[in-house]
C-alpha cells in the first residue's frame, strides 16, 4: 500500500466540489501549438476521472521562467487550445490563480467543466513557496491533487506549499511514476542494474555515489566511461572525458567494490578521428588500442552482448543516459542493442524496466522500444534526483499529507 492518497481514496460523486489539480503544461511550443503533448495525455486521465465524477477542476500550471513577472507571451493561455484538443473537453481560462476573479469563475463552472489558471510563475510567491499565496489558492478548492511528477523536485507554492493547507491526493501519472519508482530503487526484485549514460560524470556524480550502494550492477556508457576508463590508466586518445575526475572515478569504483557493486566498463569501443555520421575513419578496437588522434563514441559490439548477458541475470534495470552518442550514426547501436534486451526481457516478464531524463527517452524511441519498458519516465531534472536519493518535496509533501 502507498504511504500517500490517490484517487481511490476520494468519494464517488464529487459534485460541487473544487479539485485544485497541479499538472505540468509546460509544452514544446511552435507556431502558436504545442509540437508534443504528452505531458497532457499523461494527465488526461486523473482530469476526466475527476470531472466524470463532478468536480469542478482548476488547473494550476507553470508555464517558462517568467521570473515572477506577468508575461504576455508566458500566459497558459498559449496552451489552452492544445489541452482542451487532447481531452476533448473546452477549459474557461481565468487569468488569475486566487482572488475573487477565481471565485466568479467557480460561480459560473459546473460540475464537470474544468478551469485553467494562469502561470503560476507571474506570481513570486510561487518559486519562493510563500505560505501567504499557497493558503490563497488553497481557499479556492476542496481537495488538492498532484499529477506533476515533472515539477515535484521544486518545493513551489502549487507543489509544496499547497499541500499544508488541503487534503492531498496524487493523481494517477502520478500515482504511476511514484509505484514504478519504487519497484526500480524503492523496494526492488534484485539483482538491480543501473545504466548511467551521458556525456559529463560531473552532472551525475550524486546518482553514481547514491547507486553504488543500492544496486548491484553498474553500467556506465557515454563519455562518462571515458573518464571510468582513464581513472583506470586506459589512454582514452582525444576522447571526451573530464581528465580531472579521475580521482573521483576511482573513488567510486572503490565504494562500490565495498558495497558489493559490480562497475561494468566497456572493454572494446567504438572509435573514429572525427565526430560525423558514419566516418570513414571508423573502427572498432580493444580499449587499450584507441590512438591518441582517435575518440571513443561508442560501446563495442563484444561489451554491449556482454551488457545484455548481465541483465538477463538481472530482475530490474533503471536506466538513465545513452550508452554512446547516440544521436549520429553509427553510434546508437550499443544503446538500441541493450535496449532492445531490456525490453524483450521486460516482455518476458523476467525483468521490471524504469527509466527517464530527456536523452533517454529520445535513446529508447529511437531504438522503438517506448512501450516495452515497465515505465518511462518524462521527467528530466526530478528523475535525476530522484536517482540521486533526494526527497522530492512534491513527492514529500504527498506522504506528510498522509501522515
Amino acid at each position: 500500500m502507498p504511504d500517500f492518497k490517490t484517487l481511490d481514496d476520494l468519494p464517488d460523486d464529487l459534485t460541487g466540489k473544487v479539485a485544485l489539480v497541479r499538472v505540468d503544461l509546460n509544452l514544446p511550443m511552435q507556431d502558436g501549438s504545442a509540437t508534443d503533448v504528452t505531458r497532457v495525455e499523461a494527465v488526461k486521465p486523473t482530469l476526466l476521472e475527476l470531472t466524470d465524477k463532478g468536480a469542478k477542476v482548476l488547473l494550476l500550471a507553470h508555464y517558462g521562467r517568467p521570473g515572477g513577472m506577468r508575461s504576455s507571451v508566458l500566459s497558459t493561455s498559449f496552451v489552452q487550445g492544445d489541452v482542451e484538443r487532447v481531452l476533448g473537453k473546452e477549459l474557461m481560462f481565468i487569468p488569475e490563480i486566487a482572488g475573487p476573479l477565481v471565485d466568479q469563475a467557480l460561480g459560473i463552472l459546473r460540475p464537470g467543466d474544468i478551469g485553467l489558471l494562469d502561470n503560476t510563475r507571474f506570481w513570486p510567491g510561487e518559486e519562493e513557496n510563500d505560505p501567504n499565496l499557497a493558503q490563497a489558492m488553497a481557499r479556492s478548492g476542496d481537495f488538492y491533487v498532484n499529477d506533476a511528477f515533472s515539477a515535484a523536485h521544486r518545493a513551489h507554492a502549487s507543489t509544496e506549499g499547497i499541500a499544508q493547507f488541503l487534503p492531498a491526493y496524487a493523481g494517477r501519472a502520478m500515482e504511476a511514476e511514484l509505484t514504478a519508482l519504487d519497484q526500480a530503487l524503492g523496494n526492488p526484485e534484485t539483482p538491480v542494474a543501473a545504466v548511467v549514460g551521458g556525456a559529463k560524470v560531473s552532472t551525475k556524480l550524486a546518482v553514481l555515489e547514491h547507486l553504488v550502494g543500492k544496486v548491484q550492477h553498474l553500467i556506465i556508457g557515454g563519455g562518462m566511461a571515458n573518464t571510468f576508463l582513464a581513472a583506470r590508466g586506459v589512454n582514452v586518445g582525444k576522447s571526451l572525458a573530464e581528465h580531472d575526475l579521475t580521482d573521483t572515478a576511482s573513488k567510486i569504483i572503490d565504494e562500490a567494490d565495498h558495497a558489493g557493486c559490480t562497475v561494468h566498463l566497456p572493454y572494446d569501443v567504438v572509435v573514429a578521428k572525427e565526430f560525423a555520421a558514419n566516418p570513414e575513419s571508423l573502427r572498432t578496437c580493444n580499449v587499450h588500442e584507441v590512438a591518441e588522434d582517435e575518440m571513443i563514441l561508442d560501446i563495442g559490439p563484444q561489451a554491449a552482448e556482454a551488457l545484455a548477458d548481465v541483465l538477463k541475470t538481472c530482475r530490474t534495470v533503471v536506466w538513465n543516459g545513452p550508452l554512446g552518442a547516440f544521436e549520429t550514426e553509427p553510434f546508437d547501436r550499443a544503446t538500441v542493442a541493450l535496449a532492445r534486451t531490456a525490453a524483450a526481457l521486460t516482455q518476458e516478464g523476467s525483468l521490471t524496466s524504469v527509466a527517464g531524463g530527456g536523452d533517454t527517452v529520445a535513446a529508447l524511441a529511437q531504438a522503438d522500444v517506448t512501450e516495452d519498458f515497465t515505465y518511462i519516465s518524462a521527467a528530466g531534472g526530478a528523475f535525476l534526483e530522484w536517482m540521486e536519493g533526494k526527497d522530492l518535496p512534491g513527492v514529500k509533501a504527498l506522504h506528510a499529507a498522509n501522515g
